[in-house]
């Protein structure tokens, strides 16, 4: 059976921070920081609990921020190229160390992480870090790296724009100049020659908005004329590569690779391939926005997973919040037919507003059937950000980051959910709402939904909705209707994303029938979320007759005998409306 891999996404720095009295713009010493440690086997039992299967360490490779560790032999970075006092996790300081803040013994920190690393394998969990490959930190200097390897920018030739052999680009006889202070005197961060920012900002003079705490790094594109300069292998390739193996031999299982399209797609030709020679089961995600770009991705750059944000997640987000059709969701899974499956979905992750907060859906309990959708309409994987599954809101304005609906990457803070779970390690529900202990079942239900049910990890998919637009029990633009089959087990589903409940009569087509291969007739289902048994009709000739609540879902379960089993089906099926993702 093929897993389907559910994500929990967390930073240690603020997922086992317990600082309850954290206060903007708080130093470390003042606010504090999570620790590797405090991420215990009760813990990760905790949230492999949930129906999770992976855990995605954000943010433990050493960043930029502006804490003092030079006891530490560790140099200070120049608080003006620091975003936050905790720094950006995506403006990487050394490729090959573990950030400090998140060690209780600094100088043992490695060692902590790699013991994360057992404990997580030991759960039954396997462990994702992040690889930043397009930009690092300004101040990036490694004092952790293997014997024998030069640090980037080492043997640059800094009066090129461009070269072929140069790791960063320059902008030649220009002092860095942001529109941001860099402040004065000897306390001032200087730089000269600049050098072009990570968001590929190709002047000396990025602005408040750019990533100014970055360096973009340079894979052999020449962006001054567009040429490509990939023969000989440029050296920020094999840099890279290193790196990436560096991190599988201690057992990482995975990469969450950020901006993947900001880096060449003849990089990933390439170096996947050299990983999965040396280890062959390590998964590689990509963040990606361009949906024109995903099958040159999966196909050609041999990724296994990508971000599915501008097509699912931002139409998910159009019904709660624009007035979308709920129809929009049958050309979500068209536009991605044939790679569903390699979808990562998500309603959260550390660049978006928390579904709970005002600005979404105002109220975390809502969730439902965007949770269902999104777990549910494919075999891909499904990503939950810590906190979501309590209904975390993101009300705090801690510094940096403002009100704006998000958990800060850039501040030491702690999330107010995740510390009342925590409870000083117990992980129990003591000093959580009652809507805090529902949300967390109801994800914990349907999480293991998905990763139990074989209809929703490795089974087929048929979409209902073309069959039910002029149904008068059905209102396409609030209500979503599917089905998903594997080996003598059938799931309809039906989503509401109304605030008022509704009797739906489904129509299920005899083609439904044929291409997945069940039977006719009467049958006793039971809906998986919340175990009620009923006798059905799952008929082409009678409507499937459900009850569905406000902001709610069902998923009945209908066990019985297909005539062939799902592995001696064709795998050729009606393209528009059935499809194995």
């Amino acid at each position: 059976m093929n897993e389907k891999p559910i994500i929990y996404q967390l930073l240690p720095r603020l997922f086992a921070n317990m600082n309850g009295n954290c206060i903007p713009n708080g130093t470390l010493r003042q606010n504090c920081a999570g620790k590797m440690n405090d991420i215990t086997q009760h813990v990760l039992e905790s949230i492999k609990d949930l129906g999770i299967t992976h855990v995605w360490y954000t943010g433990v490779i050493e960043h930029a921020h502006d804490a003092d560790y030079t006891r530490y032999g560790i140099r200070r970075d120049n608080p003006h190229v620091v975003k936050g006092h905790a720094g950006s996790p995506y403006a990487i300081k050394d490729y090959y160390d573990i950030d400090p803040d998140i060690a209780v013994d600094v100088d043992r920190r490695m060692e902590e992480f790699e013991q994360l690393i057992a404990r997580t394998h030991d759960t039954g969990l396997k462990a994702i870090i992040d690889f930043v490959p397009n930009h690092v930190a300004r101040e990036y200097s490694s004092d952790a790296k293997p014997s024998g390897i030069r640090d980037l920018g080492a043997d640059d030739d800094h009066d090129m724009f461009f070269s072929p052999a140069n790791n960063f680009y320059y902008i030649p006889r220009q002092l860095f100049a942001p529109n941001v202070d860099m402040g004065s005197g000897n306390n001032a961060y200087v730089e000269f020659p600049a050098k072009a920012s990570g968001n590929d900002c190709f002047t000396a003079f990025p602005g408040q908005f750019d990533w100014y705490d970055t360096v973009k790094l340079n894979y052999g594109v020449d962006y001054g004329n567009g040429s490509h300069h990939f023969s000989p292998i440029p050296d920020t390739w094999f840099k890279m590569l290193h790196i990436l193996r560096y991190w599988a031999a201690k057992g990482v299982d995975g990469f969450r690779c950020d901006m993947v399209h900001m880096v060449p797609l003849e990089f990933w030709q390439w170096a996947i391939p050299n990983v999965k020679e040396r280890y062959p089961n390590v998964i590689f995600i990509a963040e990606i926005y361009d949906v024109g770009l995903y099958r040159n991705f999966i196909h050609l750059g041999g990724f296994d997973y990508l971000y599915d944000k501008v097509n699912l997640y931002d139409t998910l987000r159009g019904i709660q919040c624009n007035n979308f059709s709920a129809a929009q969701i049958t050309s979500c899974w068209q536009t991605v037919e044939g790679i569903g499956g390699n979808m990562l979905n998500f309603l959260e992750n550390h660049d978006e507003q928390r579904f709970g907060s005002k600005y979404y859906a105002g109220d975390p309990a809502l969730v439902t059937p965007s949770l269902i959708v999104s777990s549910m309409i494919s075999t891909g994987p499904m990503m939950i950000y810590a906190g979501q599954e309590l209904g975390e809101l993101g009300n705090d304005a801690e510094g940096y980051s403002g009100y704006d609906g998000r958990t800060t990457i850039f501040d030491y803070w702690s999330i107010p959910t995740i510390r009342r779970w925590m409870n000083g390690g117990k992980c129990n529900e003591d000093n959580l709402s009652g809507r805090e202990i529902w949300l967390r079942h109801r994800y914990r239900d349907i999480l293991n939904i998905c990763k139990d049910e074989k209809a929703i990890s490795c089974g087929r998919f048929f979409d209902l909705m073309y069959v039910n637009y002029e149904n008068p029990s059905l209102n396409p633009h609030k209500q979503y209707v599917f089905m998903r089959s594997y080996a003598g087990e059938t799931l309809v589903i039906a989503v509401n994303f109304a605030s008022s409940s509704c009797d739906l009569h489904i129509n299920i087509p005899q083609h439904a029938f044929e291409v997945l291969n069940i039977p006719e007739g009467d049958c006793v289902a039971i809906d998986l979320i919340t175990k009620d048994r009923m006798r059905k009709t799952l008929s082409a000739d009678k409507p499937f007759e459900t009850f569905v609540g406000p902001y709610d879902a069902v998923v009945w379960k209908i066990k019985h005998k297909n005539v062939l089993t799902d592995d001696k089906k064709s795998s050729s099926t009606n393209g528009t409306k059935t499809k194995k993702q």
